[in-house]
């Protein structure tokens, strides 16, 4: 059974069964820095989804999979997919919804867990589709690079996050308009089966509690999705 997941600055353990087959999939938006990305593709699938293909290709990482409608990926990094075996997954650009969505949709059929990088740090508005349409889509995984994560739990889960160094924030976010039930161990300051909610998101800019040896804190629910966030780097 897997229920720890690691990947560069943390580990994550939840408390119910995960996937085996586990993918980082690269966007568009903010690049990680290379010795994060290289670190996380370690022992786990490679997609890449438009745009995110470029930085595969400078690094000379080729993806199983590649996802877009290929408006904004240099075309030589599109080539080099296709002349090794990349499996190539084109969309029309006058669509109804976006490559990252897309992505999700086949994550979750194929069951993975899912670290999506490549996917914060530019337009508002593409961030907020990302982090919303990850948090509705049923994937188990996390949105992450070496500045700030994201993580994800939902009705009656709970996890647990050790960071190797502590975050400037930690932050919960409703992704649901209430989020039922919500209670923190190992954090500043601490909630016990409290409420959250969209119009209310007061839940922020928290840290790791000082009067203990141990660097991890939990975070549960009873129900609803719920985005847990942590930033190093603004």
């Amino acid at each position: 059974m897997v229920s720890e997941i690691k990947i560069p600055k943390l580990n994550i353990k939840y408390d119910c069964e995960l996937p085996n087959k586990q993918l980082v999939l690269v966007g568009g938006g903010r690049q990680p820095s290379k010795a994060w990305l290289q670190e996380a593709v370690k022992g786990r699938t490679l997609w890449c989804i438009d745009h995110g293909v470029d930085i595969c290709h400078e690094l000379g990482l080729v993806p199983e999979r590649l996802l877009g409608d290929f408006d904004s990926c240099n075309n030589a990094s599109l080539q080099w997919a296709k002349g090794h075996g990349t499996i190539i997954e084109e969309f029309d650009t006058h669509k109804d919804f976006t490559d990252t969505q897309a992505a999700l949709r086949l994550a979750r059929e194929k069951n993975a867990f899912c670290i999506l990088t490549g996917a914060l740090g530019k337009r508002f508005d593409h961030t907020y589709s990302t982090i919303f349409s990850f948090g509705n889509s049923l994937v188990k995984g996390c949105i992450a690079d070496e500045r700030e994560t994201i993580c994800f739990i939902r009705d009656g889960e709970s996890l647990t996050i050790t960071p190797q160094t502590s975050p400037k924030a930690i932050s919960l976010l409703p992704i649901t308009p209430r989020v039922a039930g919500v209670s923190t161990r190992g954090l500043h300051w601490e909630l016990n089966m409290s409420e959250l909610t969209q119009v209310n998101p007061y839940a922020i800019s928290n840290i790791i509690a000082d009067d203990g040896d141990s660097n991890s804190f939990t975070i549960s629910i009873n129900n609803g999705t719920l985005a847990i966030y942590l930033c190093w780097e603004e």
